[in-house]
């Protein structure tokens, strides 16, 4: 009795498959990052400041405005986001601009937008 065969009662099993498979699979820590990933865009109020940082970069009190909360709610938020580094700063003098870190955010950010579109 093969290994995956212990832990399903599947009376068929596709083992080249399920070989091709395990072989090209990332290594467990991967997982979880990938999930905390995820988990980041799990908050309405990130998503807004991705949303937005996606059409322009902007600074803290802009997006207080724009998204109607506190300065202090969108520091928090965007530390997050950075310490994911899905957001990246850029000074100008004593102002500091976010953006989105990098196309692969956009893109993230875009794909999930189509995808709820789709519906």
């Amino acid at each position: 009795m093969t290994e995956a065969e212990n832990f399903s009662d599947c009376t068929v099993l596709h083992e080249d498959t399920v070989k091709a498979v395990q072989a090209q699979m990332p290594d467990e820590p991967q997982f979880y990052d990938l999930a905390d990933l995820y988990k980041v865009f799990g908050d309405t109020t990130r998503i807004k400041i991705l949303w937005a940082l996606d059409i322009h970069e902007m600074c803290v009190c802009d997006l207080a405005v724009l998204l109607n909360v506190t300065k202090s709610a969108i520091s928090h938020q965007l530390r997050i986001l950075r310490q994911e580094n899905l957001v990246k700063p850029r000074r100008e003098g004593k102002e500091v601009f976010y953006s989105l870190a990098d196309d692969h955010v956009r893109s993230i950010f875009e794909k999930g937008l189509e995808h709820i579109n789709e519906l």
